[in-house]
């Protein structure tokens, strides 16, 4: 992400959580890079419990 994307808003969503990134990676040192990039300056917001989507479904 170059400078002038700091301009902007961006939203990055995931179902897998920030741990397991360097197992799904592959390589620690290419994950920690990828983090630092995305979680730099930014507000996260991690979600728990059931999924609304599932409880519809099941109602």
């Amino acid at each position: 992400m170059c400078a002038e994307g700091a301009l902007f808003a961006k939203a990055f969503t995931s179902q897998v959580p920030v741990e397991r990134w360097y197992e799904i990676v592959g390589d620690p040192t290419l994950a920690d890079a990828i983090l630092d990039r995305l979680v730099h300056n930014t507000h996260r917001i991690e979600l728990k419990g059931e999924s609304l989507r599932k409880k519809r479904a099941d109602a």
